[in-house]
């Protein structure tokens, strides 16, 4: 009979555990969708930033900003990248 309890609080044991940690992934991989969803529900994708200029100043002050905006969540990979090529291009 003592094998019989120590089999059952161990298969417990092991049950609770597992539940545990599907829970944690679970929570973990709700919040990180969560946060991807908030930045684009809350900014909307920007324009243009500026008008291009062709001085050398002017687009490395553009490019500074849309390094930060890239940075700070507002601008996604494809939209910095295509931002860029306008201010190089200009």
């Amino acid at each position: 009979m003592p094998g019989l309890i120590r089999g059952v609080a161990r298969t417990a044991v092991i049950a609770g555990t597992a539940t545990t940690v599907s829970n944690r992934v679970s929570r973990r991989q709700y919040n990180k969708w969560s946060q991807q969803e908030q930045p684009q529900e809350q900014a909307p994708p920007p324009q243009a930033a500026t008008p291009v200029s062709s001085g050398t100043d002017d687009k490395l002050a553009q490019l500074k900003e849309l390094g930060e905006l890239k940075e700070s969540g507002v601008l996604t990979d494809a939209e910095f990248e295509a931002q860029k090529a306008k201010i190089l291009a200009g």
